[in-house]
């Protein structure tokens, strides 16, 4: 399970733009985003309350860390970046997103007490060569307009929510702590619709499939995956798998929507796999 998490994360999250693409249209995002916690972290919770109820009890103590973590990486970074969508292009998106295993990776020496080694730096520079490649040449003409404040701040709420799992709730079950996230997700998520969406959807094939792809391909499957690789591995390693998601996408894209794959977005994808190679060197803790 620990060598095929990764790829199945990277593979599940990587879909979810796929399906983002041919479902919004019809319904607004933090509408989406908060239907989709609510009904995942409700079927998750269920589920693990018939199966395994008395492993709640191993979230007492630490519920704070793990809901503060949930609000930020599953309501502040999901909500902040379907905000930013709407300002900027999705290379340019892409391309703020891959700042964000380089800072998971400074922020957790002094936090965590990880050391990296020079090659891995190399592999997180690479990794991010590799995302601009992908992106494209026009994600570099970035303004300072709105678009980009709140690329910012999905980033830094991922960043931040990663790094306040694994200092503070890194061994909690995975599953649970994942139920108690996306509710708090849905609590943010609901707040944030009020504030900031004037709400629309339309149920069609593409919305509901869409919808159903978000709960059970992405909450359950990839957030769970990360959770659990936060648990068993370096935050900075796991961040780095991010590297792989707009190559991948770009892939996806071409095979299931017809959309253009340049040469430069597969020279790019293999910088970004050849970066998370290095990046998976041995970690110093200390």
């Amino acid at each position: 399970m620990a060598a095929l998490a990764p790829f199945i994360f990277i593979c599940l999250w990587s879909g979810a733009f796929i399906a983002s693409r041919a479902g919004l249209p019809d319904i607004s995002p933090l509408l989406l985003l908060t239907i989709r916690f609510v009904i995942a972290g409700l079927l998750l919770a269920i589920a693990l309350t018939l199966w395994q109820p008395q492993r709640w009890k191993d979230l007492r103590g630490r519920c704070g860390p793990v809901l503060l973590a949930g609000v930020l990486m599953n309501g502040g970074y999901l909500s902040a970046s379907h905000i930013a969508m709407g300002e900027i292009t999705g290379a340019t998106m892409a391309l703020v997103g891959s700042l964000q295993p380089i800072m998971v990776a400074v922020a957790s020496g002094p936090l965590l007490g990880d050391r990296f080694r020079p090659l891995q730096w190399l592999g997180f520079a690479l990794g991010t060569a590799g995302v601009a490649l992908v992106a494209g040449i026009n994600a570099l003409e970035l303004d300072t307009g709105p678009g980009i404040v709140w690329a910012m701040v999905s980033v830094s709420c991922m960043v931040a929510g990663t790094l306040v799992f694994s200092r503070y709730a890194r061994g909690v079950p995975a599953a649970h702590a994942n139920a108690a996230q996306l509710l708090a997700g849905a609590v943010f998520c609901g707040v944030m619709l009020l504030l900031f969406e004037d709400a629309h959807v339309t149920w069609t094939t593409a919305s509901v499939g869409a919808l159903a792809y978000a709960i059970f391909g992405v909450s359950l499957g990839g957030m769970g995956l990360y959770l659990y690789m936060l648990n068993s591995g370096t935050a900075g390693k796991v961040a780095a798998n991010f590297y792989l998601t707009p190559g991948l996408t770009a892939i996806f894209g071409f095979i299931l929507l017809g959309e253009t794959l340049p040469p430069t977005a597969l020279i790019g994808l293999a910088m970004a796999m050849l970066g998370i190679w290095l990046v998976q060197g041995r970690t110093r803790r200390t």
